[in-house]
């Protein structure tokens, strides 16, 4: 089964996308910022990362970086799930790493097919 961290300040979000993301037959993970990713990252690197983009203590942007930034970190498919609409946002989320980005809000069919993009459904 592979592993999703769904990283986001809001757990009504994190609460969805745990759902979605479980009847997906993923495993999930949480974090509520970036360096609450960074560290689940280095204890464990899943398979996939829902990323959010707008968070307190390291937003989404600074994390990709950082993650990106580490042998290891290359791995994971990242998906960025933001109220992010702003066309040179998401150019530059991709250019820093981002495989994929969904707009809030999102439903199952959205997460499904963003997934299945970047091959983990």
């Amino acid at each position: 089964m592979k592993t999703c961290l769904v990283v986001d300040d809001s757990s009504v979000v994190r609460k969805v996308a745990r759902r979605i993301l479980e009847s997906c037959h993923f495993r999930i993970i949480e974090a509520e910022n970036g360096r609450e990713a960074l560290e689940q990252c280095m204890d464990q690197m899943p398979d996939a990362i829902l990323l959010d983009w707008n968070m307190p203590v390291m937003d989404g942007m600074e994390f990709l970086r950082e993650l990106r930034s580490t042998e290891a970190g290359r791995a994971p498919k990242v998906v960025f799930c933001t109220t992010e609409h702003d066309v040179a946002q998401i150019a530059r989320a991709l250019r820093a790493g981002a495989d994929e980005y969904i707009m809030k809000p999102f439903d199952r069919d959205l997460v499904q097919s963003k997934f299945q993009q970047v091959g983990l459904a």
